[in-house]
């Protein structure tokens, strides 16, 4: 009902503007200069920034034809397909020029004038410099095209209609190519452009309101609808990384793996589909704008203890199982043997506030992503299978409050809400 009186409210302000809203006459800028490169190295320049975009990921389905479209993105509004982006005339984007692309990148529009959902990063996509979209733009016309018909979308209304889009993209989307900080190196504004544009980091590490608008602040939030905690960045208690060395952030972007975390959940396919593909030196200029962002160390929150005899024998339960089921890998004390076994004391993967992501891994297992740098990881199996939803949150909870680990219990109604979220 709140979602629905919202929306509600959002039509009728568009309604009152809907004429400057939709205002088809983008202003793209002026012409941009003539590439220095050849077409052979603007194609591949482009070919590399679509892996820095991770593009194939939402335009092409599993086992389909790369860059196809149809995948369907599940949102808490309904479903956005992604649509073909090959060089196909009629149901790809063959017929479009340099500038249509543009404005799809840089203003959210299509061909036909008609807004984009933002399900395409377009709030971070903006922040592209022209060059960059043109070379994108010379990669897709070649290539090889693929006729395959859009699907439509499938969102409710009234989230179906370009009124309310233009309300949201009002409140939440100003277009603007990344602006260097003078006062900062070339190689912390490379790595911000790409973080804060192609990268498109802050679509899972940032908070959403309501109507699925962004921050950008790179906070932290649950995932919608995929039910991942992507921990902020920001903060030395999640994922921040100012006491990292910047070798190990590279190593964990470009191979899933280092000795102080193993990626896994949606991160993993980031590493596989896009960032293992980047070069070490834009990776490096990333993980030097990453470990800049967090500020000073905070004091961590203690988490209140169940002292009553349920709380007592929830952890008991947990010590009996992680002996039984986990210790020959991760060690009686936590250090596991990295970066096969990731340690567990200290991991703050398991001391986030929220324990979902801990939650789904012992119920579902998983890999860190092969990697040219790591190809054949480590895995660890599902437990779901073989536990019940009191003996997971017991196991979880046991892992959130030993080895100088300091965070809230989890409940068997916890666990249970996530034991069948698509694992997708």
């Amino acid at each position: 009902m709140k979602k629905w009186m919202i929306a509600a409210g959002l039509v009728l302000i568009a309604g009152g503007s809907a004429k400057f809203l939709l205002w088809p006459d983008d202003d793209i800028g002026p012409p941009p200069a003539a590439s220095t490169l050849s077409q052979q190295q603007l194609v591949a320049r482009g070919a590399y920034l679509a892996k820095a975009g991770d593009c194939m990921a939402c335009h092409t389905t599993r086992g389909g034809v790369p860059y196809a479209g149809g995948r369907a993105l599940q949102t808490p509004f309904g479903k956005v397909i992604s649509p073909n982006i090959t060089a196909d005339r009629e149901t790809g984007i063959g017929s479009w020029t340099a500038d249509d692309f543009w404005r799809a990148i840089h203003n959210g529009k299509s061909k036909d004038g008609r807004l984009l959902y933002p399900a395409f990063p377009y709030t971070n996509y903006t922040k592209v410099q022209r060059e960059d979209s043109d070379a994108l733009y010379a990669y897709f016309q070649s290539v090889p095209p693929h006729r395959q018909a859009n699907a439509p979308h499938a969102l409710r209304f009234p989230y179906n209609q370009q009124i309310a889009l233009a309300a949201w993209r009002a409140l939440y989307f100003k277009p603007g190519v990344y602006q260097p900080l003078t006062e900062k190196s070339m190689e912390w504004n490379r790595g911000a452009y790409l973080v804060q544009g192609l990268g498109h980091c802050s679509a899972c590490h940032s908070s959403r309101t309501t109507l699925g608008g962004s921050d950008d602040g790179l906070s932290g939030g649950l995932i919608p609808v995929l039910g991942w905690y992507a921990p902020s960045l920001t903060s030395d208690a999640e994922a921040g990384l100012g006491d990292w060395d910047t070798a190990h952030i590279v190593e964990l972007l470009q191979t899933g793996v280092s000795p102080r975390a193993t990626v896994f959940g949606p991160m993993a396919e980031v590493v596989r589909q896009s960032l293992q593909h980047m070069g070490t030196t834009d990776v490096q200029a990333m993980a030097v704008y990453l470990k800049s962002l967090p500020g000073p160390a905070q004091a961590a929150k203690k988490a209140p203890r169940d002292t009553s005899e349920q709380g007592r024998q929830q952890l008991a339960l947990g010590a009996k199982l992680y002996e039984a089921q986990c210790a020959s890998c991760h060690r009686d004390d936590g250090k596991g043997v990295p970066p096969g076994y990731p340690p567990l004391a200290g991991n703050r993967a398991l001391t986030t506030e929220s324990a979902v992501n801990a939650i789904r891994l012992v119920l579902n297992g998983g890999f860190a992503p092969g990697t040219t740098g790591n190809p054949r990881p480590y895995g660890m199996p599902p437990f779901g299978p073989v536990m019940d939803d009191a003996e997971v949150a017991a196991v979880v909870t046991y892992l959130r409050a030993s080895w100088g680990n300091d965070a809230p219990a989890v409940s068997a109604l916890e666990v249970n809400k996530y034991r069948s979220v698509p694992l997708e």
